[in-house]
């Protein structure tokens, strides 16, 4: 005979026999895979003095996007370190090269920046790509890796993250296309509405619009 038993009477069942039930952990992906053979670049902010001006020094990183049915999509994005502006992002379906290329690319297209921008990221492979790579030099970027198993030198980026999900009330999306359309919306308000406490109050538009271009 089947009995009909809630989740909180087994609770107390199990509470008056000193048990508590273990609840299976959810899967997350790892986005950062810095165990490859394709080199590792330096760690160039830890001397770096700060940025005086915009497209002096870009931090980037991916973070996964929960899907309905337990799939994932993954954004990739660079922000601006001084004007906290993202200069360029992609949602794609998996994690490859391609994905933070595209970022690169885009990014590279719509800021034009000058010689010398400082490039950094976590030393996950699909930074150290020889594509990925291979347009760095030809931009005149020098590219920049925080040290093994420190989570602190790229905090910027993982904050900015941490801002999306917390902000967009991010659980999980119907599909690809809906979070891809949410997420474009929200960073065209993070740019050109969301006011910083880190640039005075402003939005990143309106800090770069005060600002100058490094020389």
């Amino acid at each position: 005979m089947d009995h009909v038993c809630g989740r909180r009477r087994v609770a107390k069942l199990l509470k008056t026999q000193g048990l508590k039930a273990i609840g299976p952990k959810s899967f997350k992906p790892r986005t950062t895979e810095s165990r490859h053979r394709l080199g590792y670049s330096p760690n160039l902010i830890l001397d770096f003095k700060g940025a005086d001006g915009v497209d002096q020094l870009w931090v980037g990183d991916i973070t996964y996007i929960p899907i309905h049915g337990g799939s994932f999509s993954y954004l990739a994005a660079l922000m601006d370190r001084f004007s906290r502006r993202i200069a360029g992002w992609q949602l794609a379906e998996d994690m490859t090269e391609k994905l933070v290329l595209d970022t690169l690319t885009s990014a590279i297209r719509t800021r034009q920046p000058g010689p010398n921008l400082i490039h950094h990221t976590d030393r996950g492979g699909q930074y150290a790509g020889a594509e990925y790579r291979g347009v760095l030099r030809r931009a005149e970027m020098r590219q920049s890796m925080s040290r093994p198993d420190n989570c602190y030198d790229n905090a910027f980026m993982e904050s900015c993250f941490g801002t999306f999900k917390t902000e967009l009330e991010m659980t999980e999306y119907e599909n690809h296309t809906a979070a891809l359309k949410e997420i474009k919306t929200y960073i065209a308000y993070y740019n050109l509405q969301r006011k910083h406490s880190a640039i005075g109050y402003l939005t990143p538009a309106q800090f770069e619009a005060n600002s100058t271009r490094p020389k």
